[in-house]
């Protein structure tokens, strides 16, 4: 009999919405506990039964709730979908756990399958996979959303969840310990449902910085150390020659939160400040913890094993005069590093931690001289018979140390050209009156900066008062000089232009820096990475000529070799060339940029290293990382790569600890497969390229023609989604524009593509596919479809394409989306818009399915179809709920309560759906 692999995440999911039902239960009353498990039942019936008098039913009982209950609908069905999130987070663990106790084959997207196959294949031996990190930088960057940040409260109410769920499913539990268990997840749902979900009060960036750190407190300090371990251990059993193995830290997790200035007025030099000094405290306060316990296990007595000298100084100098502690020269070496980073603490941060040091020291003056004294500890433990103890406890701190340092994650200033292109303007009007930089040709502009950066000499004053924009801006580039001298370098490393179209916009940022000292024209130093970020589809195709000027500029090119190690990272943006373009198109010209940027940088020797400003949702280049790096062109991925993290996919991807190992271990394996694949060994044929180029033409003409071509379709889009609710409901610290208005030019990309998600159509994800393959088949009728059928077989880039479709497709709700088409009060424009997109969609699935031969969509992705046809019927509801508060709100818009009930609703449809924003 073939075993249910899935049973267990079924008997999940039942056991936490019983929970959740008996908390309603009993806090809410019998009739709000009926009236939830009604909608449940006949959400159920509509959802897998495809019975539309259920979907009747289901309408008329959600439109005629009250506010009260309402609200109380919003709730359990929101929290429902948090806790099949964890229910399923939990159940992968437990099918990675099996097949490892199995001793099956190395999975895909694994180290040991990476490693493995790259040995196996002779591709790179384990001293040549050694070598490889020597040079990798590997960095998932963290940055703010409007619409998932959830509170550190609620987090934690879920981490309890899924460790007692763990717990379940690891150990036999006797009949007292279940119930012990059962009863401790009763009080962990209560908790939850006792818990606001969402903050009172406008979110700011602080929040923002808050919700970041707690990834770093709940997953990153303790798992990637954790990682770096096993991929050590697994290089030096494949090879013992090369004992025990240190790498460098390649893989680090970065962070945009606190420094992405690029439409957010609230970002400051003192938000950055705050925002350093709160990284700081948690980098420092895990070392803390971790040195206290790590005294209390090294008891280790002095007649009893042997300590180097360089141990016994350390211990000498620490000042503890405790007689119990007088014959362990490691506790008392331990009482010293901790006194003087709890000094450090107090210095960096200007308060003492928590736990007090035994007495007073010197505080650190930088990350190395604490390695020093941890190295000290190390080397003697391995010199002296105790080298398992070395690899313990405090292998995992000396590594943390190397990848979080003071600083925890380096926060990326990104700020948008025509800003830098103002304050520039100003510091030259002022310094040099009559210069008329905006009057200026590209050619002058250039020759302006140039002569700016041969001089050391500072353009602005102390004794002028600049505008409010030129004011923050130069406070902002100070504030990362100081941040340099206090927490290290490392603490700020990428300055990352916004809308680049030129080379002015680099070179304008480069003055800006030497303004802060950032760049010293005569040392040649440079301390940050000056980022350009290609975003339009237009940008797209010139970013190689760009890059070609800027390294044709010789004094660039020196600061570069001298300052840079002949390393130039170039940032790539997903989410507007979408919004410009459409996913077809968008996904091209990325492709196309990438590939040409290789053959740029190649002729010049410098190092490309690729910065995928990527969403979580497809329309903002979303999808599964792996497929999504495997499928970049030949040189693309150097054994560098960074990309963003975004939405609601922080949570999903790094709200558990072990789910989130997995996912940072799935970036370092697509990582060194993509970087060590052979020179020629993906060619792409030019006939795939020429079927790509005509379908994108198509799908550019037919996605522009209905959103910026179409009369009052950005009517259409602001009543039908819920954009004015997202731009109105205090939601994120960042407005939903760039500038004041509705314009979808001006429009943020994130706002757009999770307006589409949320109301289930997913636009921005598939719109244009299928009127671009059926003119492709118009114009092809022989071959067309065998083609497009090859492509996808022996293509990784298209056939990634068309997975990350598929996804989309199965998650849109034409039926569901009808009613958010209803929000328009233009029967006209609502009519006409919705009958083009869903022939549009109708022609997107029936030539996806042709050309994948599957029989419906998600045929070959049972896991997320499984996953889909769990929690649909539970995200149903919310979003016809949703639906009725948005008519309400726009009727009577005063009512906090309907305001609370949207919101509760966005964030429980983008848990629903997890890769939403």
């Amino acid at each position: 009999m073939t075993q249910d692999k899935d049973a267990p995440l079924r008997e999940d999911i039942r056991l936490l919405g019983r929970l959740l039902g008996d908390t309603v239960r009993d806090q809410q009353g019998e009739s709000s506990f009926d009236l939830i498990e009604r909608i449940r039942q006949t959400s159920v019936r509509f959802r897998r039964d495809d019975d539309l008098a259920a979907r009747r039913e289901l309408e008329g009982i959600l439109d005629a709730l009250s506010r009260e209950q309402t609200i109380q609908v919003v709730r359990a069905f929101s929290y429902f979908s948090h806790l099949a999130n964890i229910a399923e987070d939990q159940h992968h663990i437990r099918r990675s756990r099996a097949h490892l106790l199995a001793g099956s084959a190395p999975r895909e997207g694994s180290l040991a399958h990476a490693i493995g196959h790259a040995i196996d294949q002779d591709i790179a031996c384990p001293a040549e996979l050694a070598a490889f990190f020597d040079t990798a930088l590997i960095s998932p960057v963290l940055t703010a959303h409007p619409t998932e940040v959830q509170r550190k409260s609620i987090l934690n109410c879920q981490t309890v969840v899924a460790r007692l769920l763990d717990e379940r499913d690891r150990m036999q539990l006797t009949p007292e310990e279940a119930e012990n268990n059962l009863e401790a997840l009763r009080r962990a749902v209560l908790t939850l449902w006792q818990t606001r979900m969402l903050r009172p009060t406008r979110l700011s960036v602080i929040d923002e910085v808050s919700n970041g750190v707690s990834y770093f407190e709940s997953t990153f300090l303790r798992e990637l150390p954790r990682l770096y371990a096993s991929l050590e251990d697994r290089l030096s059993k494949a090879d013992p020659a090369l004992g025990a193995l240190e790498l460098p830290p390649f893989l680090q997790v970065g962070s945009w939160i606190g420094g992405d200035r690029d439409g957010n007025p609230f970002v400051t030099a003192e938000v950055l400040e705050q925002a350093l000094k709160m990284q700081a405290a948690a980098a420092l306060g895990y070392y803390l913890d971790e040195l206290h316990t790590l005294g209390s296990q090294l008891s280790l007595a002095h007649g009893l094993v042997s300590a180097s000298d360089a141990l016994l100084a350390l211990a000498e100098r620490s000042h503890d005069s405790s007689p119990h502690r007088s014959d362990e020269p490691y506790r008392r070496a331990i009482s010293g590093i901790y006194a003087r980073l709890s000094a450090t603490h107090r210095t960096l941060l200007g308060s003492d931690p928590i736990r007090h040091a035994v007495a007073d020291a010197e505080p650190y003056l930088n990350v190395e001289a604490f390695s020093d004294d941890l190295d000290i500890l190390h080397r003697s433990l391995q010199a002296n018979g105790s080298a398992a103890l070395a690899r313990g406890r405090l292998r995992h701190l000396r590594r943390a140390l190397r990848v979080f340092g003071f600083h925890l994650a380096p926060i990326d200033l990104r700020q948008n050209s025509d800003v830098h292109e103002r304050v520039i303007a100003e510091l030259l009007e002022v310094a040099r009156p009559g210069t008329a930089y905006l009057e200026q040709d590209e050619e002058g502009r250039c020759a302006l900066l140039l002569e700016e950066l041969a001089t050391a000499r500072p353009l602005a004053s102390p004794h002028v008062q600049y505008s409010d924009d030129s004011e923050s801006e130069l406070a902002i580039f100070r504030a990362a000089r100081a941040a340099h001298l206090r927490y290290g370098k490392a603490a700020i490393r990428n300055c990352i232009i916004s809308k680049t179209d030129s080379v002015s916009d680099l070179l304008e940022l480069a003055v800006l820096l030497k303004e802060a000292g950032l760049l010293r024209p005569l040392e040649n130093a440079l301390d940050v990475n000056l980022v350009p970020l290609f975003e339009t589809i237009d940008d797209l195709e010139n970013a190689s000529i760009i890059m070609d000027r800027m390294f044709s500029i010789p004094g660039y090119r020196k600061l570069l070799s001298d300052a840079r190690q002949d390393t130039q990272e170039v940032m790539l943006g997903y989410s507007d060339s979408n919004k410009d373009g459409g996913f077809l198109t968008s996904g091209w010209a990325l492709y196309k940029a990438e590939g040409e940027l290789v053959e740029t940088f190649a002729r010049h020797g410098v190092r490309l290293c690729l910065f995928h400003g990527r969403g979580g949702s497809v329309g903002r280049g979303g999808g599964p990382s792996y497929q999504a790096i495997l499928a970049q062109p030949e040189g693309a991925v150097q054994g560098q790569i960074r990309l963003t993290e975004q939405g609601e996919v922080i949570a999903a991807k790094y709200g558990h600890p072990e789910v989130g190992r997995r996912n940072l271990e799935v970036l370092v394996a697509a990582t060194v497969e993509s970087s060590l694949r052979p020179a020629g060994a993906d060619t792409t044929p030019a006939a795939f390229l020429e079927a790509m180029q005509a379908l994108s033409d198509t799908a550019f003409k037919a996605y522009r023609g209905l959103v910026y071509e179409t009369p009052g379709f950005e009517q259409y889009f602001w009543e039908s989604t819920v954009i004015s609710e997202i731009a109105g409901l205090n939601i994120g610290s960042r407005p939903a524009s760039r500038k004041k208005g509705t314009h979808i030019e001006d429009l943020r990309a994130i706002p757009w593509v999770f307006s589409w998600s949320q109301c289930r159509l997913m636009l921005p994800g598939w719109f244009g596919f299928g009127s671009a393959v059926k003119a492709w088949l118009n114009a092809n009728p022989d071959d067309g479809l065998a083609r497009l059928q090859t492509m996808y077989r022996d293509w990784s880039f298209f056939a990634s394409l068309l997975s990350n479709m598929d996804m989309v497709l199965a998650k849109t709700d034409l039926a569901i989306a009808s009613r958010y088409a209803a929000l328009v009060k233009d029967a006209d424009l609502r009519t006409s818009i919705f009958d083009r997109i869903r022939a549009e969609w109708k022609d997107t699935v029936e030539v996806l399915l042709a050309i994948t031969g599957q029989d419906e969509l998600l045929a070959a992705n049972p896991l997320l179809k499984r996953s889909i046809r769990n929690r649909f019927p539970y995200l149903d509801p919310l979003n016809h709920v949703q639906v009725e508060l948005l008519r309400r709100h726009r009727e009577q818009s005063g009512d906090e309560r309907i305001r609370l009930g949207i919101h509760i609703s966005i964030n429980g449809v983008a848990a629903g759906l997890r890769n939403s924003g």
